[in-house]
């Protein structure tokens, strides 16, 4: 049975083309992508070695196998670095997330009335937002969880005009988030939730793809302030590990930016 190592090489194998590391393609494929021979020359590797990796066999490669195979998929920097998790050759973050945020933080989100903006801690759950943000985000869903909220509030296919990119986004920042603490049980929880809940999100989970970061901007259609389109900036919370402070701001003087204005007049006394 393959490994989570060995379910990552096997489904970023089937999305390199031949053409695209310049091999020729000989005839029909019975599968998608690359050949494991043909990852195993690329990378340097024997065949079998190869497969012994894909199949679970094998689960230790050196860093210089695990840069070799990343070179020879066309991982980009993200997905090397879940490689490496995934073979055990970068530690996991192993002091849990702090559940409540700094009351300084807190207060100084309040400080902002003008930006949304809230923190993160563990799987994705808000842990404090301005009231803009919650106006903004119409209270994070009924978990106050920002993935969840995306598959399993109906109200969020609305809110976000461009739904399939952005949910897309988060679950690929879920899945580096996974790999950095593979033991936490409240990301196994989310996961497991959305697993069973929802059809999109294991469609996409299975997809393998792994993305740092997030969207630079988001479109939002709000049922009370309209259509407006935000920049969004995250900051890791140094004093607490785990925890990301994420805000949004409109361009002065666009529309987006009224748009705002009126949520915070109305929601936002």
């Amino acid at each position: 049975m393959p490994s989570p190592l060995g379910e990552f090489l096997i489904l970023r194998r089937s999305r390199v083309q031949p053409a695209d590391v310049g091999l020729r393609s000989n005839g029909r494929r019975r599968v998608p992508g690359l050949r494991r021979e043909e990852v195993a020359r690329l990378a340097d590797v024997s065949v079998d070695y190869y497969m012994r990796l894909e199949q679970g066999r094998e689960a230790s490669p050196s860093p210089q196998v695990a840069a070799a195979i990343g070179t020879a998929l066309l991982l980009d920097e993200h997905a090397l670095a879940h490689l490496y998790r995934l073979a055990g050759l970068t530690p996991p973050r192993t002091v849990p997330t702090a559940a409540a945020v700094d009351p300084q933080l807190a207060a100084f989100l309040n400080e902002w009335p003008d930006h949304p903006a809230f923190v993160l801690g563990q799987a994705f759950d808000v842990l404090a937002a301005n009231p803009l943000a919650e106006a903004l985000f119409l209270g994070f869903g009924p978990t106050g969880n920002l993935l969840e909220s995306m598959f399993l509030d109906p109200a969020a296919a609305v809110l976000y005009r461009d739904w399939e990119t952005v949910a897309a986004s988060m679950v690929a920042s879920f899945r580096l988030l996974e790999a950095a603490q593979p033991r936490e049980p409240r990301i196994a929880e989310v996961r497991g939730r959305l697993l069973a809940a929802d059809a999109r999100f294991a469609e996409m989970w299975t997809g393998a793809e792994v993305r740092g970061g997030r969207l630079r901007s988001k479109r939002f259609r709000h049922p009370e302030a309209g259509d407006l389109e935000l920049h969004l900036q995250a900051f890791d919370v140094r004093a607490a590990p785990g925890q990301e402070l994420v805000v949004y701001r409109a361009e002065p003087g666009s529309a987006s930016n009224a748009a705002l204005k009126v949520l915070q007049a109305a929601r936002c006394p």
